[in-house]
């Protein structure tokens, strides 16, 4: 078993300690705001950096992956809970407790029966429309907050859009300029200077100018007194009736976490040479989701923009973690009156330059030009979870991966393999329409597991091959190199296939089986008297006789 902090030496150390000094830096300042986001005090952002993110970061495989809410995450704690509470309410507070635990609990089955794969669903165009539709609605509820304008952050996306236009009107100016000055100072540091933490930079300034000019005075809102104090051992104590009623949402939040946690994890595992295990990982979410939601915080994903930093910063291994919650908890112990004046259209700021790359701009540029249905999906999923809800909008999203699945499938290749006599020639071609393989022979090959969507697709084809030769054919070969399962619908069809060839004189045999593909076969059935060949060559030569049969 890896042991906790692998890959940290006598080397390194002094680098890593540096990058976690950095991930304090990025880390503390996007929790606040991501907390007001999901509508839960700053100290839940805090807290979710201690004992959560130490424990994580002692049993997760992966050296580099940093656990903590993302805006995805708290967009969606957010919308999925101010349906049940009033945001900011000791309710709210206790439903976002018990939201992380069942996402706890859920990595931990998931990891125990390793269902990782589940998180294969969500595909890129998926991903990309799901958590874009979720920033751009972060990204209203921003706006308005750097502009001043008092909105309802639990509200529908058109219903904070109409509350935002409705309210230009109630602009506070100062905020307007410390916003300005905000975005142009992390837009244009980001450039000049990527090393530099211009987050807590601008928080910084900002905070020391709203003290020094007494700007909360005029309009300008800041974030208020943070209890100090280490985060307390809690549990929430809800209705049952309430605990089923999270379910869905906690589910939305799991799987989108698996999908990209893993992917993340996995490519910075191959990127640097150190090993993946996907069921540690899932369990490593799991331990970090309970404990957050006993220490009063809520619901835990995987941070893509904090990962890429630390491995710009040459950090290796879980160590900058564990600085920042070691740095956290010496800020809350000790620094929370530091908290109180940072100006809320600077958090905004921030939190909204964050955001930007996360609606996926420049992605749906790309799919449009590389496959327009594939857009089409991005598309959807981003409008229904936009305008309907996140929680509807992974279901759509669930929904057209099996659609895009099964219309792949459903049209899979169904080639009939030729055969010239050219002994350097293969199998591996496919013959023009009405050709066969030899005088007599036909030699198909399906390029897709057996099932539901392709059976009734594979029998026509081979009905239409055989039908259609300009000999005629006594003997069908079918490759299944790549039939790698069959389903009980596919073997109905395949049944059906074997009557039709057996009533018109057709002789059927095997090529190329996997032993697990013609186990399966037996257990269905569909095996009585058919030749197996381990290759397509020495079925020609058996059934056509051919003298000198090509390789395949």
């Amino acid at each position: 078993m890896q042991r906790p902090l692998a890959g940290l030496d006598r080397h390194n150390i002094g680098r890593e300690l540096l990058a976690g000094v950095t991930l304090i830096a990025i880390a503390i300042p996007l929790n606040i705001g991501y907390a007001q986001i999901a509508g839960l005090p700053a100290t839940a952002g805090l807290y979710a950096l201690i004992v959560p993110t130490l424990v994580y970061a002692l049993v997760v495989s992966s050296r580099q992956l940093v656990l903590s809410p993302d805006a995805a995450a708290a967009a969606l704690v957010g919308s999925s809970l101010g349906g049940l509470a009033t945001a900011g309410s000791a309710d709210y507070s206790t439903l976002a407790l018990a939201q992380a635990i069942i996402c706890g609990v859920m990595f931990l089955l998931m990891s125990v029966f390793k269902l990782g794969f589940l998180a294969n669903f969500l595909s890129k165009p998926i991903l990309i429309g799901f958590v874009g539709g979720l920033a751009l609605d972060i990204l209203v509820s921003q706006i308005a907050k750097m502009l001043g304008v008092k909105i309802d952050s639990g509200g529908e996306f058109v219903e904070k859009v109409g509350d935002l236009v409705g309210g230009i009107g109630t602009l506070n100016g100062w905020s307007l300029l410390i916003s300005a000055a905000s975005v142009a100072v992390l837009m244009v540091g980001a450039r000049l200077l990527k090393a530099v933490p211009w987050a807590l930079v601008v928080l910084v300034i900002s905070t020391v100018v709203v003290v020094l000019t007494a700007l909360d005075q005029q309009g300008v809102d800041v974030l208020g007194e943070v209890p100090a104090g280490p985060p307390a051992l809690t549990w929430p104590i809800i209705d049952w009736s309430m605990w089923f009623a999270l379910i869905p949402s906690a589910i939305a939040l799991t799987m989108v976490t698996t999908a990209e946690g893993l992917l993340v994890s996995r490519s910075y595992g191959e990127k640097h040479n150190y090993p993946f295990h996907a069921n540690r990982d899932l369990f490593a979410f799991g331990l970090g989701n309970i404990v957050a939601g006993t220490q009063a915080s809520f619901s835990m994903g995987s941070s893509t923009s904090r990962t890429a930093a630390m491995d710009s910063a040459g950090s290796r291994t879980q160590l900058p973690p564990i600085v920042l919650a070691v740095g956290t908890l010496l800020l809350l112990l000790f620094g929370t009156s530091l908290l109180a004046d940072i100006p809320s259209p600077a958090i905004g700021a921030v939190v909204g330059v964050a955001v930007l790359p996360l609606l996926g701009i420049k992605e749906f540029r790309l799919l449009w030009k590389q496959d327009r249905f594939e857009f089409t999906i991005g598309a959807v999923c981003f409008l229904v979870t936009l305008f309907v809800g996140a929680i509807p909008g992974i279901v759509v999203a669930f929904v057209l991966a099996l659609i895009n699945l099964a219309k792949r499938a459903a049209n899979p290749a169904i080639d009939v393999l030729e055969s010239d006599g050219d002994p350097k020639q293969s199998l591996l071609d496919e013959a023009t329409a009405g050709g066969t393989t030899a005088p007599g022979l036909i030699v198909v090959r399906l390029a897709a597991p057996l099932f539901f969507a392709n059976g009734t697709v594979f029998s026509s084809a081979v009905k239409k091959a055989v039908t259609a030769a300009s000999d005629p054919v006594h003997h069908v070969v079918i490759d299944l190199e790549a039939v790698t399962d069959v389903d009980v619908t596919g073997a109905e069809a395949f049944a059906e296939l074997e009557e039709w060839l057996s009533s018109n004189g057709v002789s059927l045999a095997f090529s190329r089986a996997r032993p697990r593909t013609t186990a399966r076969l037996q257990q269905l059935g569909l095996l009585s008297d058919q030749t197996f060949y381990d290759t397509n060559r020495a079925a020609v030569l058996a059934l056509a006789g051919l003298a000198s049969a090509p390789r395949g």
